[in-house]
This record gives C-alpha cells, sequence and structure tokens, in this order.
C-alpha cells in the first residue's frame, strides 16, 4: 500500500520543464476561467462606482429628554444611492431617508452636497432625492422582466460606511413577495446571494453589463445569502411618480381588518373562487366603506369581480386608477352574499 504523500508548496522554478507542463494545464483552464468572471465583475463596478453615493440624514430625537442631553440632539443615519438622471437625481430607499431632517450625498470623489428629499414611498420602499451637482455620470436602468435565475449580479453600497464595497453573486429566485414598513407586500422582489449589510440600502443591483436591475432594500437576519432588492422596473413607475407629484398616489376605501377563513359551506354554496376573504373590523367615519354601507363584519371576497383572498389582494387592487371610479364590492354575511357600490377616493398621505 502506497504511504501517503505529504502536501507541500513548490515552487515554479523547483519544478522541471516536463513536471510543469504536466501540471499546468488544470490551473490554466480555472485561471481562464476565474480571469472571465472576474472580468464580468470589475468590469461592471468600474462602470457602476462613480454613480453610487453616500446619505448621511440626521433625525431630531424624539420623546422625553433625558437630563443632561442638549433639547437639539441629533440620530445620525446613513445609507447608499445611485444617481440616475444627469441632472442630480437619486434613487434610495425609503427607510434611509424618511423622516429626515436634512440630508447629505457624498460622490465617491468626495464632494459633498445638500440633498433635497423629492419624494418617498413607504410601500414599495423607494425615495428619490436631488442634488445640484455638475458632471454626474447616471446608470443605465435594465429591465427586471428579462432576469433569469442563476444569473450573475453585481451589488455595490456603502455597507457600515466603507464606501463603494463591491459584493458579487448570482439571482437566487425572482417574483418574491416582501412585507414593507408601511405593512403593504412589495411584488417582484429579487432575492440574491450577493452579500449586503447596513448601509446597502439603497445602492444599486446591476447585471454584468452594469444595467441596474434592482435597488438593495433588505436582509434576513441571521441566515446567510438571503438578500432582497426591489425590482428596476418598479423602482422606475415609483421614481417617475416621485418625480412628477412627490408621491404615488393610490386608492383607498378606508376600511380596516384581517384575513379569515370562510366556511367551506358557504364557499360551495355561492360557488366562491377563494376560501378567504378581508373581514371588516372597523371603518374610517366618511370613509368610502362607510358611505356605502359597509358594515362590521362583512368578509369581502371579491373586488370588481376579482377574488379578494385577504388585504394583500385588495391593497393591489386599489390602485391609482380606481380613484373616482365606481367599483362593486362582493361581500359575505354569515351565510348571505350582496354585491356594494363603493368609489374608492385616494389616500392620503402618511
Amino acid at each position: 500500500m502506497e504511504p501517503e504523500r505529504n502536501l507541500r508548496l513548490i515552487s515554479a522554478e523547483a519544478l522541471g520543464e516536463e513536471e510543469r507542463n504536466e501540471t499546468s494545464s488544470v490551473p490554466y483552464e480555472d485561471g481562464y476561467l476565474m480571469d472571465a468572471y472576474s472580468s464580468a465583475v470589475s468590469g461592471a463596478a468600474e462602470r457602476v462606482s462613480p454613480a453610487v453615493v453616500n446619505i448621511s440624514v440626521t433625525h431630531k430625537t424624539q420623546g422625553r429628554r433625558r437630563p443632561g442631553t442638549s433639547p437639539s440632539q441629533e440620530v445620525l443615519g446613513t445609507g447608499s444611492g445611485f444617481v440616475f438622471t444627469g441632472d442630480g437625481f437619486i434613487l434610495t430607499n425609503s427607510h434611509v431617508v424618511q423622516g429626515a431632517r436634512k440630508a447629505e450625498v457624498t460622490l465617491p470623489d468626495g464632494r459633498d452636497f445638500r440633498a433635497d428629499i423629492v419624494g418617498e414611498d413607504p410601500d414599495t420602499d423607494l425615495a428619490v432625492v436631488r442634488i445640484s451637482a455638475p458632471a454626474l455620470e447616471p446608470l443605465c436602468l435594465g429591465d427586471s422582466q428579462l432576469l433569469r435565475v442563476g444569473q450573475l449580479v453585481i451589488a455595490v453600497g456603502n455597507p457600515y460606511g466603507f464606501q463603494c464595497t463591491v459584493t458579487a453573486g448570482v439571482i437566487s429566485a425572482l417574483g418574491r413577495s416582501l412585507r414593507s414598513r408601511s405593512g403593504r407586500l412589495i411584488d417582484n422582489v429579487i432575492q440574491t446571494d450577493a452579500a449586503l449589510n447596513p448601509g446597502n440600502s439603497g445602492g444599486p443591483l446591476v447585471n454584468s453589463r452594469g444595467e441596474v436591475i434592482g435597488v438593495n432594500t433588505a436582509v434576513i437576519y441571521p441566515a446567510q445569502g438571503l438578500c432582497f432588492a426591489i425590482a428596476v422596473n418598479t423602482a422606475k413607475f415609483v421614481a417617475g411618480r416621485l418625480i412628477q407629484f412627490g408621491r404615488v398616489k393610490r386608492s383607498y376605501i378606508g376600511a380596516a381588518g384581517q384575513d379569515v377563513s370562510l366556511n367551506r359551506r358557504v364557499v360551495r354554496y355561492h360557488d366562491l373562487a377563494v376560501s378567504k376573504g378581508f373581514l371588516v373590523t372597523h371603518m374610517e367615519p366618511g370613509s368610502p366603506a362607510a358611505r356605502a354601507g359597509l358594515k362590521e363584519g362583512d368578509i369581502i371576497v371579491a373586488f370588481n369581480g376579482c377574488p379578494v383572498a385577504g388585504v394583500d389582494d385588495l391593497h393591489r387592487m386599489l390602485s391609482e386608477e380606481q380613484i373616482g371610479v365606481k367599483s362593486s364590492l362582493t361581500v359575505i354575511k354569515r351565510a348571505n352574499k350582496r354585491e356594494v357600490e363603493i368609489v374608492p377616493a385616494e389616500r392620503k398621505a402618511g
């Protein structure tokens, strides 16, 4: 039985020409593949990094002031963002700038600029700020509908203040849903294993050509490699609305409630398309729901004929297009079903 060989380091000069040729074929192939991967990542990073900014915000402390502290004491927060137009519009996360008293943007070349918050949308965790600065290099926005699972992606941001940090990975999954801080679901979220950390929020997720395909937004702790980005097609729509109106218009009916399962006999009797619905537990006085005659205990199972299996379905259907438009709700109360006419109104900011 041949004795086990000890592993040892051998310099290239110590190898004979014949032995070196025999052992160099595999390293050459590995090196070639690694060079192709490295070229893709480094090329994208070089194109993207000049447009990735650090956003610093200050918030006034809230609540009762403790003895010995200044009444104007402030809390500092940081995040990332990226320039997407030549005239200074920057895309970032809503949670980076939400409630900020003051915002400042630092470019990769070290220049600092006061930033104006154009608008934010907590429902999609996106925000737009603007600076007045010359010689900006905006990023190209791609198309998130063209993405494929397993595709190479690169994230650039400022985690823990380390400027223009680059990480790479793949798209782990598409079409995920993520709960925003406002309680609404964000649809078509990109899942990636490209490492993200606090401070990466608002930075771009790009493909190998340097096109933005997502806005980095969340990490699941303590898991590793479970990171999420808002799809760029969602970001395009929201950014356009924020620049135009300062907010994203959505409709509402003014009813609060919870998801509830339906009795199976009721589902079969009325031939319903869903086995769950939205149970109304409270209504805002003077709201569209109150004016329409909706009652506490009613279960909404359809909106304009489309099945509603809970609050998330109803939120998706209450879009900007429904503002002021006469619509119908299919409602179950005990074993009875009825149609209710309702006119959704524009939801108030905040």
